[in-house]
């Protein structure tokens, strides 16, 4: 795949890690939160702030029957699907200003629509990239929609299948998309780092042909790490700027400052794997003098034979290099030498 922008930020291998902060419900129902949230990330060094766009009535039925009920978990409290999504949705006339604030202050923005009315609504601000989160992977029309926009695409797997997967892409390429990223995702909040596999993530690249990240939901930073190393294009975590108020997905989020460090460690790690380069850098090139050569290691006279007892390769590197030391075996000196001086191919009878 070739590389490709989302708003200013390049795609592509060796490229910066795309660095996404995802807001969630974390604004817990107040507008002046969300905004906040996004000044936090910003200062917090994230590349984009993600939205989720629904309300309860797109995403699911305001129904009290056994299929309707959370299960027991972390938010078994809301008792059914449509009260935690009534908690934990971003009202829509919310949009306008918080994409007007984002781009204000020099901050990517985007979201995940999860119906085809979210992308209807999302279309009028131009958001650079659309995610389509893993558990709507099953919504070909949705998908195909999502694509037709002409936007990247960014893949959650959470809960997709190798086949979900497979159709999700072919109906991405079929509608005219080719410029998309998978994240490996584990739908665990938070997730084991047992189950989280990142080398499925490395799979993934090689087999859609695209480029690849994580939607992480472990706690911590050790995940986003090792994704870097392994390659990946995009890190996604949500952000929260404070525990200490409890919102939907707190819980697994990593605060203002937590974000901040795993930036600063991600650009570390980047700048660890640099390039491939197999030239010594400048400050390596101080110290060539650490390297062995050939040295006289005992007090020799004219004629005198080298030996092993009197020339040795030791530290520092001025001398003669050691590659010559069984050439140079059994062979004469032409001149007294003493120890400590370097052995020279002037020195000897060839």
């Amino acid at each position: 795949m070739k590389n490709f922008k989302i708003g200013r930020h390049e795609i592509g291998l060796g490229k910066s890690t795309f660095l996404v902060a995802e807001m969630s419900g974390n604004h817990g129902g107040k507008i002046e939160k969300a905004i906040e949230i996004i000044h936090a990330a910003k200062a917090a060094g994230a590349d984009a702030i993600k939205l989720q766009t629904y309300t309860a009535d797109t995403i699911t039925l305001k129904s009290s029957k056994p299929d309707f009920k959370l299960p027991p978990g972390p938010w078994e409290d809301y008792s059914t699907l449509h009260d935690l999504y009534q908690e934990a949705y971003t009202p829509w006339e919310w949009h306008e200003q918080l994409f007007n604030e984002a781009r204000k202050i020099g901050l990517d923005i985007f979201s995940s629509p999860f119906d085809h009315t979210a992308v209807d609504f999302l279309e009028q601000f131009n958001p650079t990239v659309y995610k389509l989160a893993s558990p709507e992977i099953t919504d070909i029309p949705l998908i195909a929609k999502m694509a037709q926009t002409g936007k990247p695409i960014i893949i959650s797997s959470g809960i997709a299948t190798l086949e979900d997967l497979e159709l999700a892409v072919e109906t991405l390429r079929a509608n005219g998309c080719d410029k998309f990223i998978m994240l490996k995702c584990t739908t665990a909040y938070p997730s084991p780092l047992d189950e989280v596999n990142l080398r499925t993530m490395v799979d993934m690249a090689q087999k859609f042909d695209c480029f690849v990240g994580v939607s992480d939901h472990t706690l911590g930073t050790t995940v986003p790490l090792a994704a870097t190393t392994l390659g990946a294009s995009m890190i996604e975590k949500h952000f929260t700027i404070t525990k200490a108020e409890e919102t939907v997905d707190s819980f697994f989020s990593l605060d203002q400052e937590e974000f901040s460090q795993m930036v600063t460690q991600v650009r570390n790690v980047e700048l660890c794997l640099g390039k491939v380069d197999y030239e010594l850098s400048s400050k390596a090139k101080l110290n060539l003098g650490g390297r062995r050569s050939l040295y006289i290691s005992k007090n020799m006279s004219k004629g005198d034979i080298i030996t092993p007892q009197n020339v040795r390769s030791v530290r520092p590197s001025h001398g003669l290099h050691p590659k010559y030391y069984s050439q140079v075996l059994g062979k004469k000196v032409k001149c007294d030498l003493e120890i400590g001086d370097r052995l020279t191919l002037e020195a000897i009878e060839l």
